[in-house]
């Protein structure tokens, strides 16, 4: 049972993440389209934080637009292109819900939030084309409930990113697995209280919701 918690850690990577590139190299040109559209990031499939022997899953996950301001909308042109690199995005906290344990008697629930700073997402153009979710400082909080009573915080100590692979498509897709996530964990009998470390998977359908029949797209 003291593993039980370090799988809800499972949203975030190294910060000093470079999107598309390899060693001393400078990073490819990078231009995200449309301009100026807005999009959302839907789940598709399941989102799963692991563990050990323990895991979590969650059934559905979503970042959408905002009525106002700057939250997933590919920025104006010429924003929306990097000659010399990635170019990011400022996205809405992804909701999540229908979560479960591996564990019975055990139930947990998935909030995000923007209070230390704000969500992002990073596309670069390369082979393959990348991507990642930048989670501020305490972004995501995970607290279960049942025959353990714990609180995981992922990203404790500042912002931190979880990199996948982007596949222009219709919709175009980020698949992110496996990547690792710093977290701190609080709370009382049977909780693994201390700093953890766990993984995550799922993969987003990036969709245009200007125009619904374009795609967003990462190219050079």
């Amino acid at each position: 049972m003291s593993k039980l918690l370090v799988s809800a850690t499972g949203l975030a990577a190294a910060t000093a993440l470079t999107f598309g590139a390899t060693g001393p190299q400078a990073a490819a040109s990078t231009t995200l389209l449309p301009a100026g559209h807005s999009f959302s990031a839907q789940l598709t499939g399941k989102a799963t934080f692991v563990a050990g022997s323990t895991t979590m899953t969650c059934t559905a996950s979503a970042s959408v637009p905002t009525t106002t301001g700057a939250n997933n909308k590919v920025p104006a042109a010429p924003a929306n292109h990097n000659a010399a690199g990635p170019v990011t995005v400022p996205v809405s906290p992804p909701t999540f819900s229908g979560c479960t344990t591996n564990i019975s008697g055990v139930s947990v629930t998935v909030t995000s939030n923007a209070a230390n700073g704000a969500w992002t997402l990073t596309t670069q153009n390369g082979a393959p084309v990348t991507g990642g979710f930048t989670i501020p400082k305490g972004g995501v909080v995970l607290k279960t409930s049942g025959l353990a009573s714990c609180t995981i915080t992922a990203s404790p100590s500042g912002p931190t990113t979880v990199n996948g692979t982007w596949t222009n498509g219709a919709p175009s897709t980020l698949a992110i697995a496996n990547a690792p996530v710093p977290a701190a964990v609080t709370g009382g009998f049977l909780c693994p209280t201390g700093n953890q470390s766990a993984t995550f998977s799922a993969t987003y359908r990036i969709s245009d919701t200007t125009d619904p029949s374009q795609q967003i797209t990462v190219t050079g």
